[in-house]
């Protein structure tokens, strides 16, 4: 059995807004496996600033993303397993990845199977940010973002 490349994936994305002067975003699902301060949860969702200068000890590793960070002046440690992020995405352009939810309690026999992995251009969530004003769309314009499936 091999192992999952959404971490892979979620460390290259991080490195490559780093390169390019972007503001990391994580998209995640909340869930009783996810420590995050509640009061910004939507709907199940959350954005994390995972950007140095929002972040303290940050490390994303093949189990999980880990940091601590402050949200309105207090400070959280933050714990979400890889499985419950679906996306990563630069703040300034929403160009980024969004992955399947590969939740805790699924069979070992669906875990095995490789999620489809989406393009995202840009990243659209319901949960701003917490202590940032929403991403502006580039270009200024107003439509829906497209998903397209890579395999």
């Amino acid at each position: 059995m091999s192992t999952s490349t959404k971490p892979y994936l979620l460390r290259a994305l991080y490195e490559w807004c780093a390169d390019n002067h972007y503001t990391p975003h994580l998209t995640v699902w909340v869930d009783e496996h996810v420590q995050v301060p509640m009061a910004y949860v939507k709907n199940n969702e959350i954005v994390l600033n995972i950007g140095a200068n929002a972040t303290h000890k940050l490390l994303i590793d093949n189990e999980y993303v880990s940091f601590s960070a402050r949200f309105s002046g207090v400070s959280h440690d933050i714990w979400v397993p890889v499985g419950n992020v679906m996306a990563i995405f630069a703040r300034e352009t929403g160009e980024g990845m969004g992955f399947e939810v590969e939740l805790q309690h699924r069979p070992a026999e669906e875990d095995a199977a490789e999620a489809e992995v989406l393009a995202l251009q840009p990243v659209a969530s319901s949960a701003p940010p917490a202590d940032e004003p929403p991403p502006r769309p580039a270009g200024g314009g107003g439509g829906r973002p497209s998903l397209k499936i890579v395999k």
